[in-house]
């Protein structure tokens, strides 16, 4: 299955606990978490080009899987973290100590 598509996000689950756990101010999850955010993902293979854009905010990733890359958190921060692909629609990062699931179901991505 390939994520390369445009999805507008459908749920989040436990989206406060997570960016509080990421140092994200509660004015920041306040300002984005009534946002539906649009993600275009764009997949060559194991490369992955990720272009999120949550109202005005537009943060831009790009990642191979199974290797370290650089990922622009909400807040503009820049982490080093590892995107592996678990199945064939999940992607699984681990940064700050914690996992980030994103999945595809059909035409729905949810984080």
């Amino acid at each position: 299955m390939s994520f390369t598509g445009k999805y507008e996000l459908q749920s989040q689950e436990n989206f406060e606990p997570f960016m509080k756990a990421l140092g994200i101010s509660d004015e920041k999850i306040q300002e984005f978490k009534d946002i539906k955010s649009i993600s275009e993902i764009v997949q060559d293979g194991n490369k992955f080009k990720v272009t999120v854009t949550i109202g005005p905010k537009v943060r831009q990733s790009e990642f191979t899987i199974g290797e370290e890359s650089e990922i622009e958190m909400l807040s503009g921060e820049k982490v080093k973290a590892v995107v592996r692909l678990e199945g064939s629609n999940r992607l699984v990062t681990n940064l700050k100590g914690m996992t980030s699931v994103t999945e595809l179901k059909g035409d729905i991505i949810t984080h």
